[in-house]
């Protein structure tokens, strides 16, 4: 366990240093980042993140203090600012994961079977969570939200409680162009980000 945790602190890092190599600028333009000499802010599901521009690397800003981002919110925000299409746009359109590119055959329903148990029974928090991330109702489902990923890219929650026939479920929907905004690799560590959040609200830490 140990010897992935190090792995993980050693990607960060190295793409900490290649972050400096981007424009910070053109950044601050394009997503319209909060800014000063010293630090870029972006928001994720609320959270305040700024990024330390002489170091490259990525801190939550949270109750006057801060805290180095974890493994998926880091690889989340460098691959969006940096490698982000130049005409990257919404096209409304929701698709399943696997929507958003052909070569991509895994059934995201059968991805969060086991992490949909840990919300059963607990509907009404789960809704109050959707909402304390900046949710809105959307769409279909028990629970169903519409979340700002980043302020410029949602993603779409669904939550379906279990039944006489079906274990509880849940499903991430995205919009078609998410990947003009980040690889599609990187679509797996927003995935878990929105995720663990959402868990970390219900569960109340």
């Amino acid at each position: 366990m140990s010897g992935r945790v190090n792995n993980y602190e050693v990607t960060k890092r190295r793409m900490a240093e290649k972050f400096l190599d981007y424009d910070q600028e053109g950044m601050i333009r394009r997503f319209r980042l909060d800014s000063d000499k010293d630090w870029l802010r972006v928001r994720l599901l609320r959270r305040v993140y700024e990024i330390d521009r002489a170091e490259g690397i990525v801190y939550v800003a949270e109750n006057g203090r801060r805290t180095e981002a974890g493994f998926n919110e880091t690889m989340t925000i460098y691959d969006v600012l940096c490698n982000a299409k130049a005409d990257a746009a919404l096209s409304e359109e929701l698709v399943r994961v696997e929507g958003l590119v052909k070569a991509a055959s895994t059934p995201s329903g059968e991805l969060f079977g086991g992490r949909a148990r840990r919300f059963e029974g607990r509907e009404r928090e789960l809704a109050l969570a959707c909402e304390r991330l900046g949710g809105e109702r959307f769409g279909k489902g028990d629970v169903a939200y519409r979340l700002p990923l980043f302020d410029f890219l949602p993603v779409v929650f669904q939550f379906w409680s279990a039944d006489e026939e079906f274990p509880p479920s849940m499903l991430l929907l995205w919009d078609r162009n998410t990947t003009d905004f980040m690889r599609f690799e990187t679509v797996w560590y927003a995935a878990g980000y929105v995720l663990d959040r959402l868990a970390e609200q219900v569960e109340g830490n």
